[in-house]
């Protein structure tokens, strides 16, 4: 195997905010390939290209076997480096010559609609997995910002830091960023019953003040 695969970061989700290069990449590749909502995202750049839907992995395997003269651009959400399929992909197909484009993170996104810089801030996911951000926040400089899950979520984490004594935060919480109904929640994490509710698809900032 030795043709190219084109990884392509779609942003945070809205079209605007992929980059010029990932756009030419998508236009002229044959094919491809996307989770539902990344492709029905782009459709207004596809031309005659053949789509396929993420879903199984052992099935996307396949597919990219059976057309392995095809060139191929893979969407995915967010930076490309950052928990991406990427990493999958380099582990599944090492002979292949890959050219990846970055996109816009949700966490860069939030960080600029505040206005605010992220260099003194760590960034962790809790989407999935297990993380210390209890530890992490007491050894942060300015504070942690976290992919969250349903289990994982901003009330269940504010909950956490409380009960440990700690008081000096702000919990900044992005919804659906970038797209049409994005929705971005601050308060005091004193304040966080006020909050309680379903946080979807969200990036969570806990900023020490």
């Amino acid at each position: 195997m030795s043709h190219n695969i084109c990884v392509v970061g779609l942003g945070p989700g809205n079209i605007e905010f992929i980059t010029g290069a990932g756009v030419k990449s998508i236009i002229e590749a044959d094919i491809v390939i996307g989770g539902k909502r990344q492709l029905d995202e782009i459709k207004t750049i596809l031309k005659d290209q053949e789509t396929y839907t993420l879903g199984k992995l052992d099935l996307l395997k396949t597919f990219i076997l059976e057309n392995e003269n095809q060139k191929i651009a893979v969407i995915v959400s967010g930076d490309t480096g950052y928990y991406s399929l990427l990493t999958y992909l380099k582990r599944t197909f090492s002979q292949i010559n890959f050219k990846v484009i970055p996109g816009i993170s949700s966490f860069q996104y939030l960080f600029s609609k505040l206005e605010m810089t992220w260099e003194n801030f760590s960034l962790h996911s809790v989407h999935g997995r297990d993380f210390n951000y209890v530890k992490e926040i007491l050894n942060s400089n300015k504070g942690v910002v976290l992919l969250t899950d349903s289990i994982n979520n901003p009330i269940k984490i504010a909950k956490d830091l409380l009960e440990k004594g700690i008081e000096n935060i702000e919990v900044i919480i992005g919804e659906r960023l970038s797209s049409s109904d994005e929705c971005i929640t601050r308060f005091k994490i004193k304040d966080y019953e006020k909050y309680n509710r379903n946080y979807l698809m969200n990036v969570t900032i806990l900023r020490k003040i």
